[in-house]
């Protein structure tokens, strides 16, 4: 396609192995999926990635297909390098390499994190969000100051997706648990009290299931799972609030799975409207793990000079948001 440069960015931190492929201005010509769901537990991260590697190619030629091109037509591959589940990572770096090379383009690693952030910015068109980005292995609130993007606040045992899906799995719900949990806490009218665990900037989940099991022996079903969101939802907009005031910023932006609960949605919105400031939410497409995101980092990135050599594009389990050098801003 003459004139226009076209990434494929392949995700595959956890669940999810998505490709989709972007131009850089951003338009989405691609934006395929399938998510690894268990027969009961949680992921198992070598039964995942062994998902990933079936279907790869399967994905892959649903996105070459939608976007209705050919592999020629790439210019630049991308792939999640972290953070996440080791083998999950290690299938979608292999295909990324592989796909590199067959093709003689460049290589991009990217932050599954910051990917979050980067296409939210984009599609909402906000300057400088405080980013409340919650998920299932991440809850984390991110403001951007001096080349980086900066933790200002986060969990400090489990992601908060995670817990719902522990408390969900307890309760006989399907991985991930969440969207069923957000229907039931529809119909609840009372409030439980539950821990409410913020320490300073930080939050903390752990203790949240175990009590919400509890006062399930006591109460009905719809009010403790509206009471777990309420509190949780709680917690994090207070985080975040303190974030907005600290940095002086006028633009919370939501990103991760959890944020597509339409309840946490409006707890953020209220908030930031009574600061006199904006609340941005992608659509679900976006706020979930996908590979749209992956591409239109990547190419961020290369444009600023930044790609990743196949011999150093090793994965990172453990690679932090703020260990990320933002050469684009």
């Amino acid at each position: 396609m003459v004139g226009v440069m076209l990434c494929l960015g392949i995700e595959g931190t956890a669940h999810t192995l998505g490709i989709g492929i972007v131009d850089e201005k951003c338009k989405v010509y691609a934006n395929t999926s399938v998510m690894y769901s268990p027969p009961k537990g949680g992921i198992h991260p070598r039964e995942a990635a062994d998902m990933f590697a079936l279907r790869f190619s399967e994905v892959l030629s649903q996105a070459i297909e939608r976007a209705g091109i050919s592999m020629k037509d790439i210019d630049l591959v991308s792939f999640s390098r972290g953070p996440g589940l080791g083998p999950c990572l290690r299938v979608v770096a292999t295909g990324a390499r592989a796909i590199s090379l067959s093709l003689g383009v460049d290589l991009v690693g990217v932050n599954h994190c910051v990917a979050h952030l980067e296409i939210g910015r984009k599609l909402c068109r906000c300057k400088d969000p405080i980013l409340l980005y919650i998920s299932g292995g991440n809850t984390q609130v991110i403001g951007y100051k001096m080349g980086r993007y900066r933790v200002l606040g986060e969990t400090i045992d489990i992601g908060l997706g995670n817990m719902l899906d522990k408390l969900g799995r307890e309760l006989g719900m399907k991985f991930p648990c969440g969207p069923e949990i957000e229907r039931i806490a529809l119909k609840g009218r009372r409030y439980i009290r539950l821990p409410y665990s913020v320490k300073g900037m930080d939050v903390s989940f752990s203790g949240i299931a175990t009590a919400a099991l509890e006062m399930l022996r006591r109460y009905p079903r719809e009010d403790v799972l509206y009471s777990v969101q309420e509190t949780c939802f709680g917690m994090v907009c207070e985080v975040a609030e303190r974030a907005m005031a600290h940095t002086g910023s006028t633009e919370l932006l939501l990103g991760g799975g959890v944020a597509q609960n339409r309840r946490l949605q409006d707890m953020a919105s209220t908030m930031a409207r009574e600061r006199g400031a904006m609340c941005y939410v992608p659509p679900d497409e976006f706020l979930r793990d996908n590979g749209a995101m992956i591409a239109w980092t990547g190419l961020l990135m290369y444009k600023h000079g930044m790609s990743t050599r196949i011999r150093k594009s090793g994965i990172n389990q453990r690679w932090r948001t703020d260990d990320v050098e933002v050469t684009w801003r």
